[in-house]
């Protein structure tokens, strides 16, 4: 699930979820709306936050590998469908 999804989560209070992540209200608003790319360093406590629903990988697709290693050798990248064999 994305960022932007979990926040209109029915019952959900954004500033609580902002200070417990460690941002100001303004920050979280920034974020969901693309404004601003979430930080590497706030996105393991949106992982935890959120229970798991929005991830690490989800926030970061680009660079999440590189930024956590120990995650990316939980998770091994996909085969290229070009690289198998027909």
């Amino acid at each position: 699930m994305n960022l932007p999804t979990y926040l209109q989560t029915p019952g959900l209070n954004k500033a609580a979820f902002a200070r417990e992540i460690g941002v100001s209200n303004a920050m979280l608003y920034q974020f969901e709306k693309g404004i601003r790319p979430v930080p590497p360093k706030y996105c393991p406590a949106i992982e935890r936050a959120s229970d798991g629903k929005v991830t690490r990988q989800e926030l970061r697709p680009k660079d999440w590998r590189q930024t956590w290693p120990d995650l990316a050798a939980q998770h091994p990248p996909a085969p290229h469908p070009e690289s198998q064999p027909q």
